[in-house]
């Protein structure tokens, strides 16, 4: 289990009731589409999946259409086969990547994404390795592994300094938005469809839920969240109330967070 935070109370009869019609509300098919997980979901291929993904959800900032926009515009520029891209580009590929920026993410950021990317599909099949730190069979936190991953990401001669601020770490108390969002999507697996299952070794018990400025706001409204700030220990405040409801699979609820912060002014 992630590492504790102080609690805010069990949800209510009424919020529960609201959570659980909000989830089965979100979580279909027809969510797909205007998300960024829609990005991913353009591809059979486990890696390119894993890729598509990955930066679907970096690059996840801002209104949803500029972020799927931005996206094709990525996977148009590796000839949409980011696997295939990653493991075989020539010096010359690269050169096309040099126009691509969203926000703060730039040319720069992008060419050392993709230097990580080949090696670590050098030596691995999956980029679910680059999340479990060793021993963490015996430790199996999401937290051990977001952490982990942000070392080994940044451990390199190539490394930006410039870079550093698009991989969140909870050891510097960011909530990991975007990188739980990935998780989410690469661990969870319901018949629904939405995301993946793709990864085995971290399980939906252990995963912590993404907090963005919709379910931030969604979430104190109804009284999930005690802690005033938004910062990692938030994030794990309100995993530890949705395991209230599903101590497998707290982080279904995201999706009724996150669909009632869109559609709804609270």
């Amino acid at each position: 289990m992630p590492g504790r935070s102080p609690v805010s109370a069990a949800p209510s009869p009424a919020v529960r009731e609201l959570l659980e019609a909000k989830y089965q509300q979100f979580n279909r098919p027809d969510f797909i589409t205007p998300d960024p997980v829609s990005i991913p979901h353009r591809f059979t291929k486990r890696q390119d999946i894993e890729i598509a993904g990955f930066f679907a959800a970096i690059l996840a900032w801002g209104q949803r259409k500029t972020i799927i926009n931005k996206c094709l515009e990525l996977m148009e520029l590796m000839s949409g086969t980011p696997y295939d891209f990653v493991r075989n580009h020539s010096a010359s590929d690269l050169k096309s990547l040099m126009t691509f920026k969203h926000r703060t993410f730039n040319d720069t950021d992008l060419l050392y994404f993709i230097h990580f990317l080949q090696e670590h599909y050098q030596h691995y099949e999956s980029l679910e390795d680059a999340f479990l730190p060793s021993g963490y069979a015996r430790n199996p936190t999401v937290e051990a592994g977001l952490i982990h991953f942000h070392n080994y990401f940044c451990d390199s001669p190539y490394f930006p300094l410039r870079t550093r601020k698009h991989i969140a770490t909870p050891a510097r108390k960011s909530t990991c938005k975007r990188l739980n969002m990935f998780l989410r999507w690469m661990v969870r697996k319901d018949a629904c469809g939405v995301d993946f299952g793709l990864w085995t070794r971290l399980s939906p018990a252990q995963l912590v839920c993404p907090c963005d400025v919709h379910v931030e706001r969604v979430a104190r409204h109804l009284g999930l969240i005690k802690r005033p700030v938004s910062d990692w220990s938030m994030a794990l405040e309100l995993t530890e109330v949705l395991r209230t409801l599903d101590p497998q699979d707290p982080v279904k609820y995201d999706f009724a967070l996150f669909g009632l912060g869109v559609s709804l002014e609270v």
